[in-house]
This record gives C-alpha cells, sequence and structure tokens, in this order.
C-alpha cells in the first residue's frame, strides 16, 4: 500500500489544479494533501507540480505521471462503488444545492419525504441562487433550472417548467392586452435578474428586451406586483399557476409562449454517483414527474 499513499491526492489535484479544491473532493485538509503529495514527489524523486501562489501546474514528469495513475484512481473509485452498491440500505451524507425559492416549495418536501424513507441517509440542503462550484464547494449534487452552460458537469433531466407572462385583470383594463411581442415596449414590465424575456415566433427563439418600474431578483416580489396591477410579468409555472387558476392573473402572449425548459441534477463527470447520491436523484425525478 506504501507504493499507493498520495497518488489519489496527486491525480485530485492534477484534475483540479488546485489544492483546496482536490482536498474539498477527498474530505480532508489542504495541509493532508499537501503533505501526502510532497511525500509521493520524494518517494519518486522527481518533481511533479510546480507551485506558486497563484496557480498549480504540471511538470513534464508530472503530465506523465498523471496520465498513467488517473485511470487507475478511477479504476479503485469504480471497484469502491460496486462494493457499496452491494449494501441493501443507502447511508451516509448527501449535500444539495438548489435555487431558493424552487427548494423552498418544491424539492424540501421531496427531500424530508426521502428523509422519513431512508433513515440513515442525511442531506444537507443548500438553498442559493447563486451557482456553487460542486468541487469547490464539496456539494454531491445540484439543481439547475432552466439552460445549462456548465459542460463540465453530467445532467439528468427531472422535470420542465414553462415560462408564462401575465398580468391582472385591473392592469389589462388599463393598459390593454398586448397582441404581439413589439407591444411590450409601451407596456410596464416587472422584470428580473435578466433584463430581457424569451419568446417563440414563426418558430424561432426571439429574446425581448423590457423595461419597467420594477426591478427585482425575487420572483414572490415580482409575483406580488404583477398581481397588484404593478406590470406584466414573466414567470415560471410554479409561480404563477395558482393565480392563472383563481383568475388573480390572466396570461397573454400566449402564441409567443416559449418551449419548456428542463430542471437538471448536475454532478461532476469525474464523480461515481454513489448510491444514496443516485437513489436521490431518482427519487426526485419521479416525484416531480407526478
Amino acid at each position: 500500500m506504501a507504493n499507493w499513499e498520495g497518488v489519489s491526492e496527486f491525480v485530485a489535484v492534477a484534475e483540479s489544479t488546485s489544492f483546496t479544491v482536490a482536498a474539498a473532493k477527498l474530505s480532508t485538509s489542504v495541509a493532508q494533501v499537501s503533505r501526502r503529495v510532497a511525500a509521493l514527489e520524494e518517494r519518486l524523486a522527481v518533481k511533479l507540480l510546480h507551485r506558486t501562489t497563484r496557480k498549480v501546474t504540471l511538470s513534464e514528469a508530472g503530465q506523465i505521471y498523471f496520465q498513467q495513475c488517473k485511470h487507475l484512481v478511477e479504476g479503485l473509485e469504480v471497484a469502491e462503488l460496486a462494493v457499496t452498491q452491494m449494501q441493501a440500505t443507502p447511508k451516509g451524507l448527501v449535500k444539495v444545492t438548489a435555487p431558493v425559492t424552487y427548494g423552498e416549495q418544491h424539492l424540501a418536501p421531496l427531500i424530508n419525504q426521502f428523509l422519513a424513507r431512508y433513515p440513515q441517509v442525511n442531506i444537507d440542503l443548500n438553498l442559493t441562487n447563486q451557482q456553487l462550484d460542486l468541487l469547490e464547494a464539496g456539494m454531491d449534487l445540484a439543481v439547475r433550472l432552466g439552460r445549462l452552460s456548465d459542460s463540465s458537469m453530467i445532467a439528468k433531466r427531472l422535470a420542465a417548467r414553462q415560462l408564462y407572462v401575465c398580468a391582472s385583470k385591473n392592469y389589462l383594463e388599463r393598459h390593454g392586452e398586448p397582441h404581439s411581442l413589439s407591444e411590450l415596449a409601451h407596456h410596464q414590465c416587472l422584470v428580473g435578474s435578466v433584463g430581457h424575456w424569451r419568446f417563440q415566433e414563426n418558430g424561432r427563439e426571439k429574446s425581448i428586451r423590457v423595461t419597467g418600474r420594477l426591478k427585482c431578483n425575487s420572483g414572490n416580489a415580482l409575483l406580488d406586483a404583477a398581481k397588484q396591477g404593478l406590470g406584466l410579468v414573466q414567470l415560471p409555472d410554479y409561480y404563477v399557476q395558482d393565480a392563472l387558476k383563481s383568475g388573480e392573473l390572466i396570461e397573454v402572449l400566449s402564441l409567443y409562449r416559449d418551449d419548456q425548459e428542463g430542471i437538471w441534477a448536475l454532478f461532476p463527470k469525474n464523480r461515481n454517483l454513489s448510491p444514496k447520491v443516485r437513489l436521490l436523484v431518482d427519487f426526485l425525478a419521479e416525484a416531480l414527474a407526478q
């Protein structure tokens, strides 16, 4: 086993070019990773990494050693995963991050059901609208909404959401109902964190920049403003579906409604899903599909 010491730490540093990220991935300290990599370099009598205060890079020997060792580490992870999957009962901690409102309204109740069903699983749920770096934050899983931009992650579609443009009856009586996208320029639009709305026109996606008296990064605040007749709003279905059913809000521009967007579970490419994480992902997918 002496020949294996430091290899996992070196591969983790080489993949992330960061001792801090590698330590988070391995659930250990930066000092421990540094000591084991230094011991490995001493045993091999070769410099594997060039370290500066700003970055970590591979030496020529380090690049060769990394190409050979990364397959060994991946093989070990697969072997350990195969053994852990033999356990009948999932156990341990799962760290999850998700957006605040969607997490509060939809994920948290499902996660509570999951915890009741699997008493040996613990979940650390971090609700934030910031898109955390999963490796750096030590997260096992992220739930993301809409379009994905991070190609370094594996994504599994859990469900879908639909964007609606709507307003109160009072607002439409005072300002009229828009029937074309060009008319949005003459309306008060309640603007979110992104200053444009998305539509479909003649089979093509179209992005319209909107303006208005209120700009806010809270969907609930924009929903309340729309109910109070302050303007048009574009929000996902889980914000407005109850108000649309009750008639408190009325959908407009339905002919230009954009295609549905995905709701995704994301996890790092270089991290094999443990049984407890896979079980949680499958549970959420099944529950959200209903």
